[in-house]
């Protein structure tokens, strides 16, 4: 039996099967009188946006021995397949199907957020208050009572966390947890747990008023210790999404790179769950 390749290890079969009908075509050019190289293909560059992703290296640096074409070519089909809404449809059809297979758990959902450092500055950083005022990202997820992620935003870092409940959850996409079948797919949970951060009158009045059960630790009253049994899930989410590290230190200064490739590793995350792969 022949060995893989390096670009069916990075993209495996059973992603390409799911990425590749999302993405958009492109009109056929006559080859009469032109010149220079073919167009990489679209398994290629994937894979190579994977790798970047996984390992942090940056774009130019990717090896030419991987076979994916050059890092300038991955970053321009990344951006390409952001404007297309390719990311974010893949996200949503990864949690598609882990509903459909009855693997996503909507009876409680928890909402945090994590802090990364800016190196090169640019859209969507700000002073961060944990690190010395110095540039930094902030992302927002709302996950699942297992940990996967249903939804994630990038802000600057000083954003405060109970600005960005409601957007989260009003721009939370949905999931259709039927297929095939009518309705109006589900964006609300149960309940929603989160930390001190959240605890604001206006939050409460938020989930109150959208019918989503409310557990925020109160701020001087309640002991963290207790509502952490339920929240870890959320934390580890976020360590998931580090493991990523090009996220975990940002070096991307447009605000669509660094959210198409937030919303790459969520459907990451959620592709391995539904293949029960630890890659």
């Amino acid at each position: 039996m022949s060995r893989r390749s390096c670009v069916e290890r990075l993209v495996s079969d059973e992603l390409w099967a799911v990425v590749e009908p999302l993405l958009p075509t492109r009109p056929r050019r006559p080859k009469r009188g032109r010149t220079g190289r073919p167009r990489v293909p679209d398994r290629a560059a994937l894979a190579g946006i994977v790798f970047v992703l996984k390992t942090g290296i940056s774009w130019n640096a990717l090896p030419a021995e991987l076979g994916c074409g050059s890092g300038v070519t991955c970053w321009r089909r990344l951006q390409e397949w952001q404007r297309a809404g390719v990311w974010a449809e893949l996200h949503r059809v990864m949690l598609d199907r882990l509903a459909q297979q009855d693997l996503l758990g909507w009876s409680r959902a928890a909402v945090d957020s994590v802090s990364v450092r800016a190196k090169r500055r640019g859209e969507a950083t700000g002073p961060s208050p944990t690190d010395r005022g110095k540039a930094g990202s902030k992302y927002h997820v709302l996950c699942d009572r297992d940990g996967l992620p249903l939804h994630a935003m990038v802000t600057g870092a000083n954003t405060h966390d109970s600005r960005m409940l409601a957007p989260l959850l009003d721009t939370n996409p949905g999931v259709r947890e039927r297929a095939g079948r009518p309705g109006r797919p589900r964006r609300r949970p149960g309940k929603l747990h989160a930390d001190k951060g959240y605890d604001y009158p206006r939050c409460r009045r938020y989930l109150a008023g959208r019918g989503i059960g409310v557990r925020i630790a109160r701020r001087g009253i309640e002991d963290s210790t207790r509502l952490g049994r339920v929240r870890w899930v959320v934390e580890r989410t976020m360590s998931w999404l580090l493991d990523f590290r090009r996220l975990a230190l940002r070096y991307d200064r447009a605000e669509a790179t660094i959210t198409a490739l937030l919303s790459l590793a969520c459907a990451l995350i959620c592709h391995r769950r539904l293949t029960g792969s630890r890659s």
